[in-house]
Order: structure tokens, then sequence, then C-alpha cells
């Protein structure tokens, strides 16, 4: 699916940040110093936040003033965003049916999302059992079950260990070829970047760049990103 952010601005207290871009499919990266607007455009992608300006397209078609509900849109915050009441289970299969009234081919949809992420066993816990690597991967499976043809992931594995990280991307990255899903994904991590995206977005300067291929903007940064990468 493709997403243009056409003539976008988004706009609070003393901060902006324009963008003018179409993202054509496949998996890419946005990038940045912090405090440039990168969560703030995906926020506004999944319909969060209010645009001042423009508007925000799937494959042509204006989504901007449409809830973030009725968007083809998965985001998947930095911070799990699990209901503290409910098994992992329940939070799981909240992405098939928020009232959880699953029927029995539904209810196996739910088991193998949290086999695919190495919590069968973990279904009956509570968010408060678990580490926070296992809460993040709670919140993978149960956006993995909503299969939106857009599935945007805010910095979700920044506080795994480097290891565990490169395994949730790596699955992230099998999940999408297999949804032929849309991909962005907000990092810090140049290192992660190139392991899971195709074109990367640079937002610095109150503005979100037109994609480039990833390697190319990593072998010839702009000087924003020169910057932020504290390279000479």
């Amino acid at each position: 699916m493709d997403i243009t952010l056409d003539r976008l601005e988004l706009r609070h207290e003393g901060f902006a940040l324009a963008a003018d871009l179409t993202i054509s499919g496949g998996s890419t990266a946005i990038i940045g110093p912090s405090g440039g607007g990168k969560s703030t455009l995906m926020l506004a992608i999944a319909g969060f936040e209010t645009p001042f300006s423009g508007r925000i397209l799937f494959d042509g078609r204006d989504f901007t003033a449409t809830p973030p509900a009725e968007r083809p849109v998965t985001l998947l915050f930095q911070e799990h965003n699990l209901f503290p009441h409910l098994t992992i289970y329940q939070n799981t299969a909240l992405g098939l049916r928020p009232d959880l009234r699953l029927i029995p081919a539904q209810k196996d949809q739910v088991n193998a999302a949290l086999d695919r992420v190495g919590l069968a066993d973990k279904g009956g816990r509570y968010p408060a059992e678990l580490s926070g690597g296992q809460r993040q991967r709670v919140a993978l499976a149960r956006a993995l079950l909503r299969e939106r043809p857009v599935l945007m992931l805010d910095e979700p594995f920044a506080a795994l260990g480097p290891a565990l990280r490169g395994e949730m991307l790596d699955l992230v990255m099998q999940i999408r070829r297999e949804q032929d899903a849309t991909l962005l994904l907000v990092t810090h991590n140049p290192e992660d970047a190139e392991r899971i995206a195709d074109r990367a977005i640079l937002v610095a300067d109150g503005v979100a760049s037109a994609p480039r291929d990833m390697q190319d903007m990593l072998d010839n940064p702009p000087e924003a990103l020169t910057r932020y990468l504290g390279k000479a």
C-alpha cells in the first residue's frame, strides 16, 4: 500500500514539521535526531495527530479526517500498551475482536501468534508477570493478528538486548513479506535501520525528506544525518 503525505504540515507550540512525499510499499526506516518529529509523523499517519494542513492518502484515497480505528494501519508504540487486568492471551486476542468473543478458529490464531513470538506458554499470565521484552512481544503478537496493510513500529524493541532485538526485527520482516504489508520503522539505531529497511526517510530541521535508498543514505549521508550520527 502506498502512503502519500501531500504538502503535510504538523504544528505545535515551538514545533513544525513539513512532509511532501510518497512511500511506495516495502520497508522504510524513519531516522533522525531526537525531537525532530519522527514519532509525531507516525502518529499523524495513524490518525492520532491532526495535521495543520495538507493531506494523508493511502493508495490515493484521502484519510486525513478518518478516525484511527478506520485507517488501514497498525501502530506498535514504544510502550507495549497492554491492559494489566487482562491475561496475555486476552491482550493478544484484542487484535481480532475487542469484545474477546472468539470462535474456535480465532482462538487458534491467537495461540499461533503467541507461539510465533515465543510466548506459547505465557497465555494465562498477566502483563505484570512478564519482563518488558516479553510484554513488547505480546504487543507484536496482537499487531500481527490485525493484518492491516500498513504496519508501523515506533522503536518497539529499544529496551531489548542486541540479540533479541535482531531476532524480533527479523520476525517483523518475515511477517511483512507474508502479509505484503508496508512497513515503517522509527529507530535511533542505524544498524537496525540497515537490517530491516529498503529505504529511509530523514526527519530533521523541520522537514521529513523523500525516501532514499537505505544504503545510499548511510554511505552518502546528508549534513543533518552526519551531525546526528556524530561523523566528521
